[in-house]
């Protein structure tokens, strides 16, 4: 078996994943989050906004920008305005929600659930006005902005047809790309591929020239290193810190099954790999049908996504997905999973040698 030292020396020449984990499973639904969960709040960074986005012209976009918390309203459009303004807003705070699709689900819950800790609010993961009031008082920016389609992006490369879950099939293909233009900037402002539909009815997104109404999503960036991270297997949460002990973001993530598991107790970030290769290799991984080692070459639909954070437990690491609307909702071969725009973000961001932590105990598979 490969040591740490030539291990680390490959991933950083070749950004090589050598991974535990990619083949997606049913997964028993985490449970509901509670204050327990977060008895001390964490020190948190001040709720600063991000730089501004411009404010769109577009009715649309305003009737988004406007939406405010009503518990009795009943109009199904006024709450989609109001959960995707809110998402927005705490994907800019890195409180990530997952994929910002206006609709309530677990990921939001969790991280509504973090940041009313981080803010001494009660942590039961429920939009209220007390809630509301706290997050537009510092960030009342747009939820919805413009963006022009560019020549780049409507150009690609794109790959059409991507075999699913076949390694052998992937392994052929040149790259691992977007399937579409839709799909890449669906994924680059964080948006579930149906609401960036409906915000841009009729629109065609690979065409160079239009505009259309994306998130108001801030950069992917933390303005300063992480030093710790901490995984919750129950709840499917990462949690990162800096070297005073600083939560600096949260994000929603899919970790290993009972049938699987992650890790335990504490390991260390070994490298970090940006568009990382995926090798998949039958003499090391318990899953799939290939009888030969195999090479899946890079890009954001590759089985650990853009990016893959290398642990100093041998084939296991914190990576991307090619689907992040599946993202802590379906179970893995033991890795952590998140959207590739946080697993992106955390990469960037951790030093080598920080530490990570695994908690709690995984969810069971197809409960």
């Amino acid at each position: 078996m490969t040591g740490p030292v030539s291990r680390f020396a490959l991933i950083t020449a070749l950004g090589l994943a050598l991974a535990a984990c990619d083949d997606p499973q049913p997964a028993k639904p985490p449970a509901a989050p509670t204050t327990k969960a977060v008895e001390k709040a964490p020190q948190q960074v001040p709720l600063v906004p991000a730089p501004a986005a411009a404010v769109s012209a577009s009715p649309l976009a305003q009737a988004f920008d406007g939406a405010r918390f009503d518990p009795a309203a009943t109009d199904p459009a006024a709450k989609t305005q109001a959960l995707v303004r809110l998402q927005v807003l705490l994907d800019r705070a890195h409180f990530s929600p997952g994929v910002i699709d206006g609709q309530e689900g677990t990921n939001l819950k969790i991280a509504i659930q973090a940041f009313q800790a981080s803010r001494n609010l009660p942590a039961d993961g429920v939009l209220s006005a007390q809630l509301w009031e706290t997050i537009t008082a510092g960030d009342n920016g747009p939820a919805l902005t413009d963006y022009l389609i560019t020549e780049a992006d409507a150009a690609g490369p794109f790959v059409t047809d991507i075999p699913t879950n076949d390694y052998e099939a992937m392994a052929k293909l040149p790259a691992l790309s977007y399937s579409t233009a839709l799909e890449a900037l669906a994924e680059r402002f964080h948006m579930d591929e149906a609401l960036l539909q409906s915000l841009n009815p009729g629109v065609d997104f690979a065409k160079a020239g239009t505009t259309i109404l994306v998130a108001a999503v801030g950069p992917d960036t933390l303005d300063r290193k992480v030093a710790r991270i901490e995984i919750d297997k129950a709840l499917g949460q990462v949690r990162a810190f800096d070297d005073k002990d600083v939560e600096l973001a949260v994000y929603p993530a899919t970790v290993g099954s009972t049938e699987r598991p992650a890790p335990v107790g504490e390991w260390a970030v070994n490298t970090v790999a940006p568009r990382p290769t995926y090798t998949y290799d039958p003499s090391r991984l318990t899953f799939g049908k290939p009888k030969a080692k195999l090479t899946i070459k890079a890009g954001p639909n590759n089985p650990v996504g853009s990016t893959w954070i290398d642990l100093t437990k041998d084939t296991y690491g914190i990576h991307g997905t090619p689907d992040p609307k599946l993202v802590n909702k379906r179970a893995s071969h033991g890795c952590v999973r998140l959207t590739n725009w946080d697993a992106a973000e955390l990469g960037a961001a951790v030093k080598k040698g920080a530490k990570v932590v695994f908690l709690g105990a995984e969810r069971a598979k197809g409960a």
